[in-house]
């Protein structure tokens, strides 16, 4: 599995479409606590963790499904924590979940600027 993060507008998806030869097709979207593992890519993981409480369960629920996948996740760790305890949460899910990925990952790669850098 390949783990692609960033921070918001950096290109990740783009980069994975250009380095790893996936087209429109290969993508799921999160939009919700459901993911469609038969996609070769799975885009914006932060928002499955905003709708999915135990995100990371889940990914370990289904480990099997996304072994060949390219993930790509937002981080959004950086920046000012958020007053409201929902977003809080929200946060601290998407953190634990980039952790499990990344001991995980074959490849973890940070976008900026749309810019690859290999983390591991």
């Amino acid at each position: 599995m390949i783990l692609i993060i960033g921070g918001a507008y950096q290109g990740k998806l783009d980069y994975a479409k250009n380095t790893f030869g996936i087209s429109d097709e290969q993508v799921h979207t999160c939009t919700g606590a459901e993911i469609d593992f038969s996609k070769r890519c799975i885009y914006r993981l932060e928002a499955f963790t905003q709708a999915q409480p135990d995100a990371t369960a889940y990914f370990q629920a289904n480990r099997q499904c996304w072994q060949d996948s390219v993930l790509i996740c937002q981080d959004i760790s950086a920046g000012v924590v958020p007053l409201g305890e929902e977003m809080r949460l929200w946060r601290q899910n998407n953190g634990r979940l980039l952790q499990y990925l990344s001991r995980e990952a074959n490849q973890v790669i940070r976008i900026f600027c749309g810019l690859g850098q290999r983390l591991k």
